[in-house]
């Protein structure tokens, strides 16, 4: 079998462009025997969000690389892009869980515009669209069980024993504080009436679950934030070894913190699209969870209840959050488009895909209803 193709940088797009000569100055200052380099400045094109760059310091094949982490041009809600935060948590996650080696923080914006920070690069394949090559159901099958392992590992780790971990917690009352809070950041983005997801902010709102426990969440785990051993991704595993063992890093910490873990699956299932669902959402699919061979959403959910030992009562509930809170992700990021903060083309689309993500939640709910068995309905 083919090797699916390692992740690439790619031009940097018009407007997103870094200050070469600032970053420069910032890298000798902070890593001195990279100082007084050329620099070759490329961006990762398929975050929606943070932007992330890989920096090539000096010339040839062997020359050191660091990643650069930012916010969003134009973006004015500060609170899902804190750079400091995100530094802190894979600083304190290092040796515990496989995250890239967190390097250096910089807070001041007059050096590239806004906070940043440098981190390793991880090299492996990442799952976006597809895997690059045409792979065995087998394949997607261990990368679904893969995600699983990988959320239930995370949910394990006792983040009492670090400080900067515990101050994250704010208590009970995390999954009321989510569903609320994604609700005022609906009523701040929304550009037009959605009645979809008008729908489903209220059927949130009207029973909130209590938490079930406090452990880390990583708040946006999907297969294009999982670094992957291209040797794991052959047609069987390597011997001796466990699915789980594909994940090389996760990446893309900017919303994590401490809380339900149950909200940190249903963030997963909205994500999952499975082959049933309707064209709109394969066609807007992030990640290739609809390709045979993966777990559907009922599996993924089976799974973590027999990794984690903890019983998910109702699944719906958690899915329809995990849309709804992806419609306000990506209401947030169309304002920006709509507002002329970003000229970033696949952005134009995001309307629609609000809409779509609402009409599943809507569909879901009503399927729920009908069964009156909330683990069938997802």
């Amino acid at each position: 079998m083919t090797s699916p193709p390692l992740d690439a940088a790619r031009a940097v797009r018009p407007g997103e462009e870094l200050d070469g000569a600032a970053l420069s100055a910032w890298i000798g200052a902070h890593f001195p025997k990279l100082a007084n380099r050329p620099l070759t400045v490329q961006q990762f094109p398929a975050g929606h969000s943070n932007l992330t760059y890989l920096v090539r310091v000096g010339e040839g094949a062997n020359a050191p690389e660091l990643v650069i982490r930012r916010p969003p041009f134009g973006s004015q809600v500060k609170s899902a892009h804190d750079m400091g935060r995100e530094f802190a948590i894979q600083s304190a996650l290092a040796g515990r869980f496989p995250v890239p080696r967190a390097l250096a923080y910089e807070r001041d914006e007059a050096v590239l515009g806004a906070p940043f920070y440098a981190m390793e690069r991880v090299v492996g394949v990442i799952a976006r669209k597809s895997l690059g090559v045409a792979v065995m159901p087998e394949t997607y099958a261990r990368l679904s069980e893969a995600l699983v392992e990988t959320m239930v590992a995370l949910h394990a780790i006792d983040w009492r024993t670090d400080e900067g971990l515990a101050n994250l917690y704010r208590g009970a009352g995390f999954v009321r504080r989510q569903v609320e809070g994604w609700s005022r950041r609906w009523d701040e983005a929304r550009t037009e009436d959605v009645p979809a997801i008008e729908g489903l902010r209220q059927e949130l709102l009207r029973d909130v679950p209590a938490d079930v426990g406090a452990t880390i969440v990583h708040n946006d785990l999907k297969y294009d934030n999982l670094v992957l051993d291209p040797a794991d991704l052959g047609n069987a595993p390597r011997e001796g070894r466990e699915a789980a063992t594909i994940v090389l890093a996760v990446l893309d910490w900017e919303m994590a913190t401490i809380g339900c873990p149950l909200m940190d699956l249903g963030t997963s299932l909205g994500y999952w699209v499975e082959a049933t669902d309707p064209a709109a959402m394969k066609l807007m699919a992030f990640v290739p969870t609809y390709e045979a061979g993966n777990l559907d959403r009922a599996g993924v959910v089976r799974r973590y209840e027999e990794r984690s030992g903890r019983v998910v009562r109702r699944p719906v509930f958690y899915f329809v959050f995990g849309l709804f809170k992806l419609a306000v992700v990506g209401q947030q990021i169309y304002r920006r488009f709509v507002l002329g903060k970003t000229q970033d083309k696949r952005f134009a689309m995001f309307g629609q895909a609000v809409r779509a993500l609402g009409d599943l939640g809507v569909r879901a709910l009503d399927a729920d209803r009908v069964s009156q068995l909330s683990g069938n309905s997802i």
